[in-house]
């Protein structure tokens, strides 16, 4: 049985510049990023590298549309390496962008659903910008498929970056949204890894880490103001990586998977669109077996927390640490409609089972529709 693995090999700057000097960023690079971060961070070291924008074809999460335009882009281009520098959407696509096949032709789903073998022939950096995704050390790419309404995830070893690297000065200048909603999507993680049927000793590890870091960070941050995590960003950026560690080796849940039609069809942020379902799942869990794991979670987090070791407690806790952050709403306040509940519920059972196989009790179309009930 395996354990735990850890395919890239991980770096740590506080500087981009030493990391572009270390790595000879340059000739024979191709930099997917973000406009605003070649002005500030690139454009001054004057490298000889190219430049993809992924601002250029659209905003929020990855689609298939966006990904299309991108790789239209890259035919423009002889490359050997990718370095992907920015959040969750950049890293995802960046890591298709190492297929040998890559080309605005390629279909998309047929990749998704491993109908096209992947080939990997470029290596792969990844700088996260944000501190959530833990996609840094992950085999996943996650894109949204437009028509489709929904995202799928590709998880192969051949989406696995030659090297991540964690550098500060990125952390130091994210704003107070995108901060939480990652971090709350690394928090997640965690937990969801926790959880999983997966989960051993070793990925328990990191998993347990990354919560003590983040809600303890939450815990600091509340007291202190929102300005305060400007100086623990090191924490959350490590937590980040931890639980990315955990989960890739594990595999997250029922969490990931019934947030994916609220996220696809109305454009949610993916930390944000979790977060909504996060305790709701938890005491759906707890109802149905209290007994097992997830004990064992409650015992972690009330110690963490602070609170007294009973289920609704704690659950109640999270919510109102993390809505004092980002407050929850209805599934409605979305936009989605009732009759949209047998649908989703729908929508994950058909395209979503590499994630429910990974929940900590079965979930079946009843369960889910239960979920989504009790959020509208």
């Amino acid at each position: 049985m395996l354990l735990l693995k850890c395919n890239p090999t991980i770096h740590s700057f506080d500087k981009f510049g030493e990391f572009a000097e270390e790595f000879n960023v340059g000739d024979g690079d191709l930099v997917l990023t973000l406009s605003f971060l070649y002005d500030s961070v690139f454009k001054p070291l004057n490298l000889k590298c190219k430049y993809i924008f992924q601002d250029k074809y659209g905003l929020g999460e990855p689609t298939d549309e966006m990904v299309k335009g991108i790789f239209e882009e890259t035919e423009k281009f002889n490359y050997k390496r990718v370095i992907a520098v920015g959040g969750g959407t950049v890293i995802d696509i960046a890591k298709l962008m190492t297929h040998s096949g890559v080309s605005k032709d390629i279909d998309l789903y047929d990749l998704f659903t491993k109908k096209i073998h992947f080939h990997k022939n470029k290596e792969l950096i990844i700088v996260p910008t944000t501190c959530g995704t833990g996609s840094e050390v992950t085999n996943i790419s996650i894109v949204g498929f437009i028509k489709k309404n929904t995202k799928f995830g590709l998880a192969i070893d051949e989406l696995y970056a030659d090297h991540a690297v964690l550098i500060t000065e990125f952390l130091r200048t994210l704003p107070f949204n995108p901060f939480i909603t990652s971090s709350i999507d690394a928090l997640i993680h965690s937990m969801e890894s926790y959880l999983a049927p997966k989960s051993n000793a070793y990925t328990e590890l990191y998993s347990l880490k990354a919560m003590k870091l983040i809600l303890k960070g939450y815990l600091d941050i509340a007291q202190k103001g929102k300005e305060y995590r400007k100086q623990i960003m090191n924490r959350f950026a490590i937590a980040s990586n931890y639980a990315g560690i955990a989960f890739s080796n594990t595999g997250v849940g029922a969490v990931h998977a019934i947030s994916y039609p609220l996220s696809g069809k109305y454009h949610v942020a993916h930390g944000e669109a979790n977060y909504q379902f996060l305790t709701q799942i938890l005491r759906t869990y707890y109802k149905m077996n209290s007994k097992g794991k997830i004990k064992e979670l409650n015992t972690r987090l009330s110690s963490i927390l602070n609170v007294r070791d009973d289920a609704e407690t704690i659950y109640e806790k999270i919510d109102e640490l993390l809505g004092s952050f980002l407050p929850k709403k209805k599934l409605s306040e979305y936009g989605m409609q009732k009759d949209e509940i047998n649908k989703f519920s729908e929508l994950v059972i058909e395209t979503q089972q590499r994630l429910l196989k990974n929940n900590y009790v079965p979930f079946d179309k009843k369960v889910i529709n239960s979920v989504y009930e009790n959020l509208f």
